[in-house]
């Protein structure tokens, strides 16, 4: 813990660890506290914000949702720009930028750079982050990229749908480290690359490479190609849970998840409203993979009202609670299905979202009962109890 703590604080430029501190850390600190003042008065508005830019990407991976084959493919940047303005109005400051591949849309960078008292996440596969887009970054100090690492050579490449991509996105992780940058890796857990990347190993190797924070999600079988025999089983979800909870004091890193509470029972940020998500046509979800909508957003509307006063997000949330606190769309896809037939709600996807929703099977989740595992941090207990979820809140 030490050892990590010591390298944010001593390896990103000062620029990036201010801009960290003040715009993620502070900004994001009264965010919550905002959130909780406003559920208590019954007003479900979240505190963070997730916007996919584009529904164009450079890869076909596996179990992808965002191969939209009708509606907008980029949103229109007036619209970006006027939803991270309209959001700090409702008090928050820190947003997760998405695709498809976020570093195809034209301009984003400028776009951000109007925007100096917030905190971005750009979500990439890091083929295009490179060292002019790197100085970018730096030069801006308040952009964190999350750069996706999905396996390790040819169970990598086939996980992405390309070629090396491994190597480019590691390339990617060293560029943006020497230039200053707090940089993340993100790894989506299955079956073919879980003895890869869950291991003491793989987290040395990704410290090595100047990465200081470890996102780990568990796959999900979503999308037009699904590939459900990619799914963990429930004894691997409880490894993995292991796993992060014996390492968190001692990896020379951050390691991130949004699955678990401090007790280690199952969480949906969604279905508790820290978080929502606006895709590049403006339809608002509650979470990226669930691509249904109620609400619509628009040039100039008041977000705070549309998120706060939207039936479908109390309906989701609702229906997600009401079939444990795990993932809905593992743990009883039928439910979502149902939910969304009964209240006519839009199919957002851009495909035919419900016919996929129909075909989806029951695949285990990370709300197992009797395998909750408690943090042992007491660094993690303290932040998870304080419903501050760091980078990626919508998890």
């Amino acid at each position: 813990m030490l050892k990590m703590i010591t390298r944010f604080a001593f390896e990103p430029s000062f620029k990036s660890l201010w801009n960290f501190l003040h715009r993620f850390a502070w900004k994001g600190h009264r965010s919550i506290s905002l959130y909780k003042k406003r559920m208590t008065e019954g007003r479900r508005v979240p505190p963070f914000v997730f916007i996919s830019v584009t529904g164009r990407c450079n890869l076909s991976c596996q179990g992808c949702w965002v191969t939209p084959t009708k509606g907008a493919e980029d949103m229109p940047p007036e619209m970006l720009d006027d939803i991270i303005a309209n959001s700090k109005r409702m008090g928050n400051f820190f947003f997760g930028i998405l695709g498809g591949e976020p570093l195809l849309y034209p301009g984003l960078l400028d776009i951000l750079a109007k925007h100096p008292d917030c905190y971005f996440q750009i979500f990439t596969n890091g083929i295009l982050l490179d060292g002019d887009v790197a100085s970018d970054i730096a030069r801006l100090g308040n952009i964190t990229p999350l750069i996706s690492i999905e396996g390790i050579g040819a169970s990598g490449d086939l996980r992405r749908g390309g070629s090396g991509v491994a190597d480019k996105a590691i390339d990617a992780v060293r560029i943006c480290s020497k230039n200053g940058i707090i940089t993340g890796v993100a790894t989506s857990v299955c079956k073919s690359n879980i003895d890869d990347l869950v291991n003491r190993k793989f987290v040395d190797s990704v410290a090595s490479l100047g990465a200081l924070y470890l996102w780990y999600y568990i796959y999900r079988p979503v999308g037009p190609r699904p590939n459900p025999e990619l799914a963990l089983s429930e004894d691997e979800i409880i490894r993995l849970r292991r796993f992060l909870v014996d390492e968190r004091s001692a990896a020379p890193l951050a390691l991130i998840d949004s699955y678990w509470d401090a007790d280690g029972k199952a969480f949906c940020p969604a279905a508790e409203c820290l978080s929502i998500h606006i895709n590049p046509a403006g339809y608002i979800e509650p979470c990226p993979p669930v691509q249904f909508s109620g609400e619509r957003y628009e040039i100039g509307c008041d977000l705070e009202a549309l998120a706060r006063e939207s039936k479908f997000l109390a309906e989701f949330a609702g229906c997600a609670k009401g079939v444990g606190h795990g993932c809905i769309l593992m743990d009883r896809p039928e439910a979502l299905a149902k939910l969304v037939r009964d209240g006519d709600y839009i199919d957002s996807s851009g495909r035919d979202g419900l016919a996929e929703l129909d075909k989806m099977g029951h695949v285990p989740g990370h709300n197992i009962k009797g395998g909750e595992i408690p943090e042992k941090s007491l660094l993690y207990r303290f932040a998870k109890k304080q419903a501050f979820f760091g980078f990626g809140a919508y998890g």
